[in-house]
């Protein structure tokens, strides 16, 4: 059975206010890198074990991200670990620039509609939406520049734990075009939305019916949920299944957009503002060629 908000909205405090340590020094970030890894592999865990031979070569920094990204959630941390790695990770926080999704101009006048182009890890929005895989605890890849990897890096081990206790309530993989909620601990973002898009595999050009409906379902499924939490007011959306699940970015952009600006049309005043949220020239281009095309619905 696939577990609704209700079900484990206590399972991970969803409610509560993650309490971030008290302001520290960037100057004890290299310090406290050092004690982080110290740390981590006097586990002598075996994954860890098969792991060192690839960490020689990169610097402490990297190799730390490469631990985290493979350590399974059910490896608890320490709580003298938990603690480090939260200083450290609110440093970084501190470090990094930060973009203010209000402040960013709407596509058209009196639109609640963005087009923002950069790293959704430093966007300052009520909920980012993560273009997970149907395990639903991030991507396990050390250096994959997946978005999914990306997200779980700069929020952090809680983020994957969170998803591990809702993963392990569910009890079988996650559906493609349904969506679940975390806090999002390290990122700037309060919540992180977690949905699976469809896994393209050309079996028809353009893609099929189907498949539009399949991407379509993630976008809903994520708006509806983000509906639910009264604190949610303004959200950010990466362009969904385009990546190595394989989705034409064309075809992509053309759901995401149809599909969001019906939503909202459809719930009017629900949301202040939704970010189309690219990386790469070629989407920006694709969503501003697109949202030029329904200039006068968005008006």
């Amino acid at each position: 059975m696939i577990p609704t908000l209700s079900d484990y909205r206590s399972l991970v405090s969803l409610d509560e206010p993650f309490e971030r340590p008290s302001p520290s020094s960037a100057e004890e970030i290299p310090g406290l890198v050092t004690e982080a890894l110290r740390l981590l592999e006097a586990e002598r865990a075996p994954w860890l074990v098969r792991l060192q031979p690839s960490l020689a070569r990169v610097s402490d920094r990297e190799a730390l991200q490469a631990i985290l990204t493979v350590r399974p959630p059910e490896a608890a941390l320490s709580p003298q670990t938990q603690a480090v790695l939260d200083r450290l990770l609110d440093l970084e926080r501190r470090q990094r620039p930060c973009v203010e999704a209000l402040d960013l101009p709407p596509v058209w006048p009196a639109s609640r509609l963005v087009l923002w182009q950069g790293d959704i890890a430093t966007l300052r929005v009520d909920a980012i939406v993560n273009a997970a895989n149907d395990a639903l605890l991030g991507c396990f890849q050390p250096f994959h520049r997946c978005i999914d990897n990306v997200i779980h890096a700069a929020a952090g081990p809680r983020l994957r734990e969170d998803c591990a206790r809702i993963m392990a309530l569910q009890g079988e993989r996650e559906p493609t075009g349904h969506a679940k909620i975390t806090r999002a601990y390290h990122l700037p973002s309060r919540f992180v939305l977690h949905t699976v898009g469809p896994i393209y595999r050309g079996q028809s050009d353009p893609p099929g019916e189907g498949d539009r409906q399949a991407l379509a379902s993630s976008y809903r499924a994520c708006l509806d949920l983000a509906a639910e939490i009264p604190d949610v007011r303004s959200l950010a959306f990466p362009c969904i299944s385009t990546g190595v699940f394989g989705f034409p970015a064309g075809p992509a952009s053309h759901v995401a957009v149809e599909t969001v600006v019906d939503w909202l049309e459809r719930h009017p005043g629900r949301l202040d503002r939704v970010v189309f949220n690219v990386f790469l020239d070629s989407d920006r281009a694709l969503y501003q060629e697109r949202l030029g095309q329904l200039a006068s619905r968005l008006s």
